[in-house]
């Protein structure tokens, strides 16, 4: 019979939303439990009780955090009605460059940079399955035709390297202008 998580208490969701809006606000790389304990109203041991270890911690953090950014993401997808795929990446740009989704989109690159450097514990694949999850979105608005075809995995991969680039190019200036209108010349390609 396999093993079941249980389901977590409604201390441990409690504990866990409060320490996301902390690691919103202040990042996971310097992540230390006491500081975030105390800003939460718990302790060390608490959350190391209910997390098993600080990676625990971590990684239910980080899937908080995905599962954050796939609903908003999921906004964009229409599998049942693919409405192409310029207007899917400009949705998904007007998302990504709407100021109140910068600590979400600040955390997701911290946590992003952070599995490719260090590639186990509680990063592993973060990234890898986060370029799945846009890719997937992406895919979902090609019709089946473009979707299936190797010409539309190519379209959706330079789609994605566009915002990727442009989302980190905006976190670091701040030039939402600029990257606008480098990210409507792309869609000018894409219609073209």
């Amino acid at each position: 019979m396999p093993h079941e998580t249980p389901a977590p208490s409604a201390r441990q969701n409690e504990l866990l939303d409060a320490a996301y809006r902390y690691a919103l606000a202040h990042g996971l790389a310097d992540l230390s439990l006491r500081p975030l304990a105390e800003a939460i109203g718990s302790s060390p041991r608490v959350l190391l009780f209910l997390f098993e270890s600080k990676d625990g911690l971590l990684r239910a953090l980080l899937a908080r955090a995905r599962a954050e950014e796939l609903a908003l993401l999921d906004r964009a997808r229409q599998p049942d009605r693919p409405t192409g795929l310029a207007p899917a990446v400009e949705r998904v740009w007007t998302w990504l460059a709407a100021q109140e989704h910068r600590p979400l989109l600040r955390l997701w690159a911290e946590a992003y940079a952070r599995s490719l450097v260090q590639p186990d514990g509680a990063w592993a694949g973060f990234a890898r399955a986060t370029v799945e999850d846009w890719l997937g979105v992406l895919a979902d608005c090609q019709s089946p035709s473009e979707r299936d075809s190797e010409d539309g995995a190519v379209r959706r991969t330079l789609a994605l390297a566009v915002l990727r680039g442009a989302l980190l190019d905006l976190l670091a200036t701040d030039d939402e202008q600029r990257l606008t209108k480098a990210v409507e010349a792309q869609l000018a390609l894409l219609r073209g």
